[in-house]
């Protein structure tokens, strides 16, 4: 008797070959954000099966399996879960793994179908969207306001008679007196501006932070400002590099070409080499011959006591304005407001507030130069960058 349900149980239940899955999800995602995963399964027996579901997804994504359920015979049915990326670059997902028993319980089978799905996870995009939904209030922290651009102010054309309606700010006094006749500037319609990112993807990048490492922060800063100049009508490149030239976005404007800039860099990692910024530069100079706003995202401490870098940046300012950012050495700062309760802690202190001494005298000392290199809170990195962009197209400094 017990044979027999076993043999009943065994042929009333779904055939490999009956069962089909499929996978629905984004090709792109953002990393860290949740997404929702569809399987659909089809059951083409007329039997029903109660499953353990597992899909295959890369080992740094989160999960939550087993998901169960049961499918009728003759049915399809949707399975549904999320999960998370936690780090960017391009995935591939492979086999759905399904388990399902008879109806009595007796017997199991297992599928593991090939549902090939390619996953491209793209940078975290949220201070980038926080910015664009509402400018003002993304930079209320820094205290930055947003100026409306004059329009009519770009590069000088020529001097020609003031005709009714011109603007009398623009009534040009000494050929006024000169020629005793009134006389006006004339200046080129603004075109946009253009700003130049580089992204440092050199060893020290890889410094972990409490949200991820030093190139995470700086690719969504980076980004983020991408976005804020592009909205605002300026031509914006971005170069990534290490040792050398690992991605360059030629300069473009509209937000179309946000995406064209996400699509380069989703994927650049940080490298196992010291960056050589000398390259670099020689490189931008050689690619952006119009005068523009360079944005450098490094590490302030390495970047600072090397002479060289130096030499090469007074060349690069005399044609462009030229500004660094980095995420600041928290545990440094923390160190120096340490209250001493032992020698080691004040060993320790002593030397954290020497090193902070030595690092402002050695920005000093590149401020004189008119050369802005500047350490911010991780968590401020993006509303700082905007900031300061903000800031040199509001003082007219291109």
């Amino acid at each position: 008797m017990a044979i027999l349900l076993s043999f009943s149980d065994f042929l009333f239940m779904p055939k490999k070959k009956d069962l089909t899955l499929e996978r629905t999800m984004k090709e792109e995602i953002e990393r860290n954000a949740e997404y929702e995963v569809k399987i659909s399964i089809q059951n083409a027996s007329p039997y029903q099966a109660t499953f353990d579901l597992m899909d295959g997804l890369p080992i740094t994504f989160t999960r939550n399996f087993p998901v169960k359920g049961t499918i009728p015979g003759q049915a399809k049915l949707h399975v549904k879960y999320k999960t998370k990326a936690p780090f960017r670059g391009d995935y591939q997902i492979q086999k759905v793994y399904v388990r399902y028993r008879s109806k009595i319980g007796l017997w199991k089978r297992q599928v593991s179908p090939n549902v090939h799905t390619d996953i491209r996870v793209l940078p975290d995009m949220t201070e980038t969207r926080h910015f664009l939904e509402n400018a003002q209030q993304f930079l209320l922290y820094e205290g930055q306001t947003i100026k409306k651009r004059q329009l009519g102010t770009g590069e000088f054309a020529k001097i020609r008679k003031y005709v009714v309606g011109d603007d009398l700010r623009k009534i040009n006094w000494r050929q006024t007196a000169k020629l005793q006749e009134l006389m006006t500037n004339e200046h080129e319609p603004e075109h946009g501006k253009y700003i130049s990112i580089l992204i440092d993807c050199g060893r020290m990048m890889g410094v972990e932070l409490e949200h991820h490492n030093r190139l995470e922060r700086s690719l969504e800063a980076a980004l983020t400002v991408a976005a804020a100049a592009l909205q605002k009508g300026d031509y914006v490149s971005v170069l990534a590099f290490s040792k050398d030239v690992k991605a360059y976005v030629p300069p473009n404007k509209g937000m179309k070409h946000l995406q064209t800039i996400i699509h380069e860099l989703y994927n650049i990692e940080v490298d196992p080499y010291e960056s050589n910024y000398a390259s670099v530069l020689q490189y931008l100079q050689t690619v952006q011959k119009k005068r523009s706003f360079i944005l450098l995202f490094s590490d302030v401490s390495t970047f600072l006591y090397e002479e060289a870098h130096l030499f090469y940046l007074q060349r690069v300012r005399r044609k462009h304005v030229f500004m660094m950012l980095g995420v600041e050495n928290q545990m440094t700062d923390a160190w120096t407001r340490e209250v001493p309760t032992d020698q080691q802690t004040a060993m320790v202190k002593s030397m954290a507030q020497r090193h902070v001494l030595e690092k402002k005298k050695e920005l000093a000392k590149w401020e004189k130069q008119g050369l802005q290199l500047i350490e911010t809170p991780e968590e401020r990195l993006a509303t700082s960058a905007v900031s300061h962009y903000i800031d040199i197209m509001n003082r007219g400094l291109l």
